[in-house]
């Protein structure tokens, strides 16, 4: 399997208190030419100051660390390394897991039943700005959204604006968004600012999540 547009290779650390989870992990993606394993680490501590020195694009960050969580790492990483994109990759399904992941600016959220092919497009559509859910968790983000602002908050955006949504909720990226609307990408970007502003959220999982909990909701 390869990545079909010409790009280098996205840069990946494994993050994982496991070492034979690591070395699963770095036989997987190293057969993969559109991925390159940069670097692996083991707790908080190492896997923010190896973001730091290594600038991987995408962080392959398990939850259960042993000097802390992959909240706090994934809240470090982003805050020093802001362009970066955290992936989840976790044995853990909870409710309180997934919101606190959400809140933490993660980009996406892997069970580690994933199979391999299905990881490998993860990265790449995370490297890609998009936002990745397990769909075994995507029941569980709706009804966050639901206990969250009530259902008719979209009520409060503009008809552009939810067709902004709309197209971000299919996972695509800020450009082809613009691409479909006949839009600049800044202008995507404004209008996708004055999305979070009004729903009050922080990152395109939780506005996707939203809107799918939302049409859910006027479908019934």
């Amino acid at each position: 399997m390869s990545h079909t547009t010409k790009r280098a290779p996205i840069r990946v650390l494994i993050v994982d208190d496991s070492e034979l989870v690591r070395a699963g992990l770095r036989a997987l993606l190293g057969v993969e030419p559109a991925i390159a394993v940069a670097g692996e680490a083991e707790n908080v501590a190492t896997a923010v100051a190896m973001c730091k020195r290594l600038q991987p694009e995408v962080v392959l960050l398990d939850i259960r660390l042993p000097d802390g969580t992959g909240f706090q790492a994934c809240r470090e990483i982003l805050r020093r390394q802001p362009a970066t994109h955290v992936l989840i990759l976790t044995s853990a399904i909870d409710d309180r897991m997934v919101d606190e992941a959400l809140k933490a600016g993660a980009h996406g959220y892997l069970l580690k039943e994933v199979n391999g092919r299905s990881l490998i497009q993860a990265i790449i559509d995370v490297a890609d700005g998009k936002s990745v859910l397990d769909p075994a968790i995507t029941a569980r983000v709706m009804r966050l959204a639901k206990s969250g602002p009530e259902h008719d908050v979209l009520a409060s955006l503009s008809a552009q604006e939810q067709r902004v949504l709309a197209l971000i909720a299919e996972g695509k990226t800020n450009k082809e968004v613009g691409q479909a609307m006949k839009l600049s990408e800044k202008t995507v970007k404004n209008y996708l600012s004055n999305i979070f502003d009004k729903l009050q959220l922080t990152r395109r999982t939780q506005a996707a999540a939203l809107y799918a909990q939302a049409q859910a909701t006027g479908n019934k």
